[in-house]
């Protein structure tokens, strides 16, 4: 760990302290851009434990199951994966399909409280695959009901579900009533799926089974979108749509409005934020970030100029939406990088889409031979190298 970065070096952040439900007019992208990175833990990092940090990231993209460990280690000091470890043993962190009906690791309490949340989003879902056509309601809610008496018994692999249930159900696709068990139940995903240098292929159970309490019965969408807000805002209704997949949220948004600030973006669009969130100087010194696969960070705004600049979109493009590790200089995407790895060697290869200045460029391969050194700790041949984009 350096300690460029354990405190912030620029100007403080800065709190809102104008009366609820005001206009706080204009504001500027930069100025976006630092309020995300402050939010996300990326303007320094931050002393909070690992749990504390999931909670305010709201949970954090999983689909990679190593992601998170990197997520953690750009956003907090002194970082270990022992101490996420710990928290999926532990039962206080959780691995299951949330938002936009994707894996992610989110507190146990938050799962209890969201995840009731998306259960219409995720039935939808599986009904959009087209898949069963003939399948009824009725049907899957025995498919809901069996799947949760063989879940509940101890936890189960994909396989194992699909052979159970072809056992009531042989004429109908095997994998769509296994998917229909995974968007139909609260299903984590448990250890040692998704362990630091660990293996193993998704095992599920319910939350109530691993967790040993019960959703929430009353789910409020006026906490998401505060949870939302306090992760990512300043943000716009369409924002929190991408980010959670669900929709017609504006409703929600205008019983709020009397207890939220709103601002104009730059191209005329409303936002609306917490009136005690940070908004730091927009001049606030950033360092260099890597970000993993996936991090949510940039994927949680329909409108992700905040932290994407135009002319990083096309590096970013890839077959499949599947999105690259990525380096932010100056609080903006500038590049991606890779981890190249045998028995003996390992290289970080960082690959920028423009010329970066030599400050940038030696701040860069600094933090890149940190984060080597985090994600290759027992190899004695490291190196960092510069390649050019394509």
């Amino acid at each position: 760990m350096g300690s460029d970065d354990r405190h912030s070096s620029g100007p403080a952040s800065t709190r809102s302290t104008a009366p609820h439900g005001r206009a706080g007019g204009e504001i500027t992208n930069r100025a976006l851009n630092r309020a995300l990175l402050e939010r996300q833990l990326l303007t320094r990092r931050s002393d909070r434990t690992a749990l504390a940090a999931v909670e305010q990231l709201a949970g954090m993209q999983a689909q990679a199951p190593q992601a998170p460990y990197v997520g953690l280690w750009s956003r907090l000091q002194d970082f270990h994966p022992d101490q996420l470890g710990a928290l999926m043993t532990g039962r206080e962190v959780v691995r299951m399909a949330m938002m936009r009906s994707t894996v992610h690791l989110i507190t146990a309490a938050d799962a209890l409280s969201m995840r009731p949340l998306f259960q219409d989003f995720l039935a939808r879902g599986l009904r959009a695959t087209g898949w069963a056509p003939g399948v009824t309601d009725e049907e899957l809610a025995k498919v809901a009901s069996v799947g949760r008496e063989f879940l509940e018994q101890r936890p189960r692999t994909n396989p194992q579900i699909r052979a159970h249930l072809a056992e009531y159900w042989p004429d109908h696709d095997p994998t769509f009533l296994t998917l229909a068990v995974r968007n139909l139940l609260p299903c984590v995903q448990v250890p040692p799926r998704g362990l630091w240098g660990g293996s193993g292929q998704p095992t599920l159970t319910t939350t109530q089974a691993w967790l040993g309490r019960p959703e929430d019965p009353e789910p409020s969408l006026e906490w998401l979108v505060h949870r939302y807000l306090a992760a990512y805002g300043p943000a716009t209704v369409q924002d929190m749509q991408a980010w959670s997949g669900l929709t017609r949220l504006g409703e929600v948004f205008g019983r709020l409005r009397p207890s939220l600030r709103t601002y104009r973006a730059e191209d005329g669009r409303e936002l609306f934020d917490l009136p005690d969130a940070p908004l730091p100087d927009p001049d606030t010194p950033v360092p260099v970030r890597f970000l993993p696969e996936y991090d949510n960070c940039l994927r949680s705004h329909a409108d992700r100029a905040r932290v994407i600049p135009e002319d990083a979109r096309a590096g970013l493009a890839s077959k499949n939406d599947s999105p690259r590790p990525t380096f932010l200089v100056d609080g903006q995407v500038r590049g991606t990088w890779k981890l190249e790895r045998s028995r003996t060697r390992a290289a970080l290869v960082l690959t920028p889409f423009r010329s970066l200045s030599k400050r940038h460029a030696a701040e860069l391969t600094s933090e890149a031979e940190r984060l080597l050194e985090f994600v290759a700790p027992t190899t004695g041949d490291r190196d960092v190298r510069l390649a050019t984009s394509d």
